[in-house]
């Protein structure tokens, strides 16, 4: 893949080095420029600063409270919180400009429920309104009538969220953190991370492909689906590597009438709007560990099992036309498909922020800050992730989260 012109840092030493500039990188940026001031350096280290190939650009930019685990949630409803306030929260770095308004589309997740998983649909619901969430269950005719589009046969139900779910302008968020990190007095340069030198259980410099070496006081992995290979040039291990996904945007020769929803198969295949066209995607059959730089499109997928997926659940979609294409890459976590968020515990200043399996755009803002908070504070001041530390890792003791896709 193209790289950009390399640069080097401006310093011999920083507080923090950042090893990634995208979404999590700069949103754990954003939060820690605004804890710290001017008081810390804080240098972010991209290997791609056009973001063409990065999870961020390349996602679905969805962001759903339909989890069964309750942090889950909570994450999320934060992720709402600063999607609502985002242009607001960003005006003061867009003197001259608007601040970018994220355009989130409230349309909701609709997840269609076999009959014989209606017990469990029932129980994340129940979860999810305990917690303030606007998630119901809805029997197949109620269904039906809510959605006359769908094929309602072969369900027991659907849980669909009415309110705070939907998507939004992924780049908008990064492209807002980031902006915010640097006029706040974040360093960010073009380079790759070739190296991190360790002694007594500690980063002391991180190695560039520019040939300096710089002094780092902690180190932050939020290298995405290369969160691997950082986290091996300090002698650590994570089960994290990139899955591709293949996402389609389609013509109907018949329009969906009503607010769509994002509308979560029992198959994996998902698909929503996109103005007049659609957006679908599903976890591919040939889904395994792909090489970094391995973004080859898999038409096929399309045809063989979207589609067919696609015309069972919403019979008017008997006529596509696939207009766009894209393959992106999840930074999947191989042990829970959760995120992996904290300090390790030998080598101490050392955190990661990886392993979000899909949903790493709508927990950055939440991620970001904890973060920031576990640098500056010593631990959590706000949402707790520790069930998402380290530790969990070397155990071998996943953190169940029912609701993945």
């Amino acid at each position: 893949m193209p790289i950009p012109p390399y640069k080097a840092p401006s310093r011999s030493a920083y507080d923090i080095v950042i090893v990634g500039g995208a979404v999590v990188g700069s949103s754990t940026a954003y939060w820690l420029s605004q804890a710290l001031g001017s008081g810390a350096s804080i240098l972010v280290v991209e290997r791609d600063s056009s973001y063409e190939f990065s999870s961020t650009a390349l996602s679905t930019s969805a962001i759903r409270q339909q989890y069964s685990n309750p942090i889950n949630v909570k994450i999320s409803q934060f992720g709402i919180e600063i999607i609502r306030g985002f242009q607001e929260r960003m005006a003061p770095f867009y003197k001259d400009e608007p601040a970018p308004d994220l355009g989130f589309k409230e349309h909701g997740y609709l997840y269609c429920c076999s009959p014989d998983g209606i017990d469990a649909a029932r129980e994340r619901v129940d979860l999810q309104r305990s917690l303030g969430a606007h998630t119901v269950f809805l029997e197949p005719g109620p269904l039906k009538d809510r959605f006359p589009w769908l094929n309602v046969e072969d369900l027991g139900g659907g849980s669909w969220g009415a309110r705070e779910e939907g998507w939004f302008d992924s780049m908008g968020m990064m492209n807002g953190f980031r902006r915010a990190a640097r006029a706040s007095g974040v360093e960010y340069i073009d380079n790759a991370v070739t190296g991190l030198d360790i002694a007594k259980g500690r980063v002391i410099s991180v190695r560039l492909a520019t040939g300096q070496t710089v002094r780092c006081g902690t180190l932050v992995n939020a290298a995405g689906p290369r969160a691997q290979q950082v986290a091996a040039m300090a002698g650590l291990s994570i089960p994290v590597a990139p899955y591709k996904r293949y996402s389609f945007v389609f013509a109907s020769a018949n329009p969906i009438p009503g607010r769509m929803p994002n509308v979560i198969d029992l198959s994996g295949t998902f698909v929503r709007p996109e103005g007049e066209l659609f957006l679908t995607g599903n976890t591919p059959q040939d889904d395994g560990p792909a090489g970094y730089d391995d973004f080859e499109m898999h038409h096929e997928e399309f045809d063989d099992y979207i589609w067919p997926a696609l015309w069972h659940r919403i019979p008017s979609f008997d006529a596509l036309k696939v207009q766009t294409n894209w393959t992106g890459h999840y930074e999947y976590n191989m042990l829970d498909h959760n995120g992996i968020v904290g300090f390790h515990p030998q080598v101490t200043n050392f955190m990661f922020a990886n392993g979000f399996s899909g949903h790493g755009l709508q927990q950055s803002p939440a991620v970001g800050r904890a973060v920031s908070e576990l640098i500056v504070h010593g631990s959590f001041r706000t949402l707790d992730l520790s069930p998402f530390c380290y530790e969990r890792i070397e155990r071998n003791e996943p953190f169940l989260e029912e609701a993945v896709i």
